[in-house]
């Protein structure tokens, strides 16, 4: 569990990423191996041996981890370490990870998935279909740090490299993988093997794999849900499949960003209505801690579609987005529609023209309550 914060506010601790972690695994047993009786005596006993060593990040920058390795076999060596993600709300944070490096005679790197890391099974990601989950940024890191390795041992052969995940399969449950279709576990991750505070890389990164899934497989109508409930009204409007939700949560930007590099046909965004009040006012990240819900915008708005002064005052005088609506809703301004509207003009700023978009307000039952585009909400 996460230890009870201080009431006073202080810096937020960086973490490592589960690539950062795989890297360190493998240059351990790597170097374990390649050292040879000078090490594997100790590891040979079964009690294992602990270090801490450096590894080499993307642009030269150098961290240490504490890494435990134990002698599997004569040719095999694993070593483990525990994620540690800082004050990021990662849900890999404190998991094992664990590599287990054999040599072989063929020259490079050979990446396998073991328990607890994914598999991919569908086209449209980083990797092949057939490949073991672990993205491009990790695998090259591994190779550039156990090269350097290869260098200092004077050695002339290969690496076959099992990185896992204890419990890594029950962990995947929490992520998109399912949905990306990484089935077996999770997937080693990270493109600078730091894991910024709040940053919620791994989220953003699945926004955007979710995207390109579903346009290599020939969708061409996607929807995007700041929540559960809203995922749940727009999948059942339109019986949508899995492949074609993006649990964007509040990350807008994410989608619509990532929307100019591979555009598709149709996007419709769902959320709730405090959130779409907030892409309404040019948001796009719409967490609490990056944007606030701004009641002056939401009268103005009101007043664009009849809203009078008493009422403008009473929107303004709110405690929740809810309540504003309920205001208008009670005099028949239709506020709802009226920020989808200014959320989709905002929306429609940023993806290419061919995207035809659209946006629908939920309120907290889960009904729609607004809506802006081509066709009327049901």
């Amino acid at each position: 569990m996460w230890e009870e914060s201080s009431e006073q506010q202080q810096p937020l601790r960086t973490g490592l990423t589960t690539g950062t972690c795989a890297t360190a695994c493998a240059l351990a047993s790597a170097r374990h191996l390649l050292l040879g009786a000078q090490s594997s005596s100790s590891l040979a006993s079964g009690k294992g041996a602990s270090t801490t060593l450096s590894v080499v990040l993307p642009k030269d920058k150098v961290v240490e981890l504490d890494v435990v390795s134990e002698q599997l076999n004569d040719k095999t060596v694993r070593s483990k370490t525990i994620k540690d993600a800082g004050d990021d709300p990662d849900v890999t944070h404190g998991a094992t990870i664990f590599v287990d490096v054999t040599l072989q005679q063929e020259i490079g790197v050979t990446f396998k998935a073991a328990s607890g890391v994914g598999t991919v099974t569908r086209d449209g990601l980083s990797l092949a279909v057939g490949e073991p989950a672990i993205n491009p940024v990790p695998r090259q890191m591994i190779i550039d740090n156990l090269a350097i390795q290869k260098k200092l041992s004077n050695y002339s052969g290969g690496f076959q490299v099992s990185i896992g995940v204890e419990n890594g399969e029950e962990i995947a449950q929490k992520t998109m993988n399912g949905r990306l279709g990484i089935l077996g576990g999770l997937s080693i991750l990270g493109t600078t093997g730091i894991v910024r505070p709040f940053s919620c890389a791994a989220w953003i990164a699945s926004i955007h794999q979710g995207i390109d899934v579903a346009k290599a497989n020939g969708l061409k109508h996607i929807a995007a849900s700041t929540g559960n409930s809203s995922e749940q009204a727009i999948k059942a409007k339109y019986q949508l499949e899995e492949m074609a939700l993006i649990e964007m949560g509040d990350f807008s930007g994410a989608v619509l960003k990532h929307l100019k590099k591979k555009p598709i046909d149709k996007l419709s965004i769902c959320g709730g209505f405090g959130k779409v009040t907030k892409l309404a006012n040019g948001h796009m990240d719409l967490n609490s801690r990056v944007s606030a819900v701004d009641f002056n915008h939401i009268a103005e708005v009101a007043a664009s579609v009849g809203a009078d002064a008493t009422l403008q005052a009473s929107i303004k005088q709110a405690n929740t987005t809810i309540e504003a609506l309920k205001f208008c809703q009670q005099q028949n301004i239709p506020l709802a529609d009226a920020m989808c509207v200014k959320a989709l003009a905002f929306a429609e700023t940023i993806v290419p023209k061919q995207v035809a978009v659209e946006v629908f307000a939920i309120n907290r039952q889960g009904d729609f309550v607004g809506y802006a585009g081509g066709v009327t909400a049901q």
